[in-house]
Order: C-alpha cells, then sequence, then structure tokens
C-alpha cells in the first residue's frame, strides 16, 4: 500500500485529523506508529466498539499499533471506578477488547496491549508530566479534561494529573508514539498537547479524532442510559429490539444512531469479509435487497426508497452478529465480570 492509500484508508470515517500534512509524512514512514488508550471504569459498549473496529484501518494502513490499558487514569476518575476493582476491570477490558479485534477480523499479534501502571510510575515518565504541568495553567487544564473525567461534587484535583498524564502517553517517555487516536471528547486534552510538548523539547501528538456517535434515543450516546446504548453484554434478541425500537425518522440523518452504526461498524466488518447487508421485504415493498456500501443505503434511505424498520431490522441482526465472537470470548469469565461489576453481574 502506498503512502496516499494509507492516508484515505486512516482519515475514513473519522470527525478531525489534526493535520492532515502531519498524517501525510508520518504514512510516508517504514513503520509508523498509532496508539489509543481505554481507562477501565463502566462495562463495554458498542462506542467502545466503533473505535475498536477503526484500528483495523490503522494495520492494514501498516501502522504498529498499541492499545493503552489506562488503569492509571482509570484510578484517578475515581467515581467511575473505585480502586479496588481496578486489576479486575483492566482484565476484563483486555478480554472484552481482543473479543471485539476478533469480530473486526484483526490479527492481535499484530498489535501491542500495554498496561498504563507498567510504565506511568518511572522516574522519567513522572518527571516528564510534572514539566508539562509546569507549563500549563491551571485553568487550561481543567478546561482540557472536563469533558472526560465529571465528578458529582466539583472537580478534583486529580483531573488535572488526568490530562497532563494522558498527554505524555504520547511521549518519548511514554509509548513513543507518531500519532494519537481518540474519540472526539479527547480534543482538548491533545490540544493541550500540542501547545504544550514543545515547551519540553517535544512534539506534539499528531491526532485523529474518531466522531462521538448518536445513542439509540437520537442524540449523544449515555452510558449511563441502557435504552440509549447497546451493551457487548446485550444478548442478541436484546440488541434486535434496541435498533428496531430505536430513533431512526423516515430519511433523517441528524443524531440518526442506526445510519451513523451502520456506517462506523457494520459496512466496515462487512466489507473487510466480503459480505453485504440484506434487507429482508415482502415482495409487496420491492422484495429483498442487498447493499455492499454504506452510501447507496444512506442515499436510498434519504431518497426515502428505504423504510426505517426495514433498515433497523437489518442493521439490528448484523450487530447481533458481530457481537457473537465478543459473547464467546467472555464464555466462562462470570467470576471475573463479578469480581471486576459486583453491582451489575
Amino acid at each position: 500500500m502506498n503512502p496516499e492509500e494509507s492516508v484515505e484508508l486512516v482519515s475514513r470515517n473519522t470527525a478531525e485529523i489534526v493535520t492532515d500534512k502531519e498524517l501525510s509524512e508520518i504514512c510516508q514512514k517504514k513503520e509508523p506508529t498509532a496508539y489509543i488508550g481505554y481507562a477501565p471504569t463502566g462495562t463495554m459498549h458498542i462506542g467502545h466498539f466503533t473505535t475498536i473496529r477503526k484500528i483495523a484501518d490503522f494495520v492494514d494502513a501498516g501502522f504498529k499499533f498499541k492499545i493503552l490499558i489506562a488503569d492509571v487514569h482509570a484510578e484517578l476518575d475515581i467515581e467511575k471506578s473505585p480502586r479496588e476493582l481496578i486489576d479486575a476491570r483492566t482484565e476484563y477490558y483486555t478480554e472484552a477488547i481482543k473479543g471485539m479485534l476478533e469480530a473486526c477480523y484483526i490479527d492481535t499479534s499484530d498489535l501491542e496491549f500495554v498496561r498504563g501502571s507498567d510504565f506511568q510510575h518511572s522516574p522519567e515518565y513522572q518527571k516528564g508530566y510534572m514539566k508539562l504541568m509546569e507549563s500549563m495553567t491551571v485553568n487550561r487544564a481543567e478546561r482540557s479534561v472536563n469533558e472526560v473525567v465529571r465528578h458529582s461534587d466539583g472537580m478534583k484535583a486529580s483531573a488535572l494529573l488526568y490530562s497532563a498524564m494522558q498527554i505524555m502517553d504520547c511521549a518519548e517517555q511514554g509509548l513513543d508514539v507518531d500519532l494519537a487516536y481518540a474519540g472526539l471528547d479527547q480534543r482538548r486534552i491533545y490540544m493541550l498537547g500540542r501547545e504544550s510538548m514543545p515547551k519540553i523539547g517535544q512534539e506534539g501528538p499528531t491526532c485523529v479524532f474518531a466522531p462521538l456517535l448518536s445513542g439509540l434515543t437520537g442524540g449523544k450516546m449515555s452510558a449511563s442510559n441502557e435504552d440509549s446504548k447497546i451493551s457487548i453484554h446485550d444478548a442478541p434478541e436484546i440488541v434486535v429490539e434496541k435498533v428496531e425500537s430505536a430513533y431512526c425518522p423516515q430519511g433523517e440523518l441528524e443524531d440518526n444512531g442506526v445510519l451513523e452504526y451502520a456506517q462506523h461498524l457494520v459496512f466496515p466488518i462487512l466489507e473487510k469479509n466480503g459480505d453485504e447487508l440484506v434487507i429482508e421485504r415482502p415482495e409487496k415493498y420491492g422484495g429483498d435487497i442487498k447493499y455492499s456500501n454504506y452510501k447507496d443505503l444512506e442515499k436510498d434511505f434519504l431518497d426515502e426508497d428505504l423504510h426505517p424498520q426495514d433498515l433497523k431490522k437489518a442493521v439490528g441482526k448484523a450487530i447481533a452478529e458481530i457481537l457473537k465472537p465478543v459473547n464467546k470470548r467472555l464464555e466462562g469469565k462470570e467470576k471475573l465480570l463479578e469480581k471486576a461489576y459486583p453491582e451489575e453481574f
């Protein structure tokens, strides 16, 4: 694959790239590197799955990819993850992510899993984020992290360390990568990193941001609203039921989570395996129709040639099928789930 093709693959289905020129230069390297980090807090859901699916594009584009299980970050976000549960949740995240990678036809031997506590307590790393914090104001650091870390009675000082450490993860003292891949809610942290890193003699991270997808009830997905999200633990019939009940107005694109999950999860996986999305319809409504790409499906939906209920039924079945390898990976790990999330399992 040539550099231009790599850029196109990495760029597809993204919200923003900072910057296009930097990405182009990185893709010309012999072995470019990138990472994404997941703090092991709540149970994993389809929002996580869409970002994990994107890893396939980086691997196919020739990147050496690292997955950070950010256990120390989880400790700093204490309301989401009690400290005594961190180890179990770290193990759960590792297993769940590997299941999602398998569902996306990604060979996990091509990836490197890293636990934050394996390097974030080193003197070099700690000196690095101390220097970073010396270059930031409290207000600037707080603004950078307020979409990521929330506390019910006001932001704790630990959140300021959270942002500095996330920036340092990209640096030489951390994972030493060319590019950071993250959700758009992480943007302020990485923009602060691009401003601050040169002050300590290092380049700021090049960034690829994934869009924040809509929930099934319309608007932003809420991890605390079961009707808004699909959990990776949902049984197939629950997945189908949730999607069939989702917000999906005829011919409307905005806040339409069904279309967004078709674009960012279903079609990329189907295309990877050479499959199509089959919309089953009675003959009196035109009979079955197959889609090999998302653009054609979106056009028919916006033109009102594809009924929302037919779309939802097909997407629900597809997501339920995609989740099967994840469910299989977690079979027999009931004790781990109970240990990691004693109030849920």
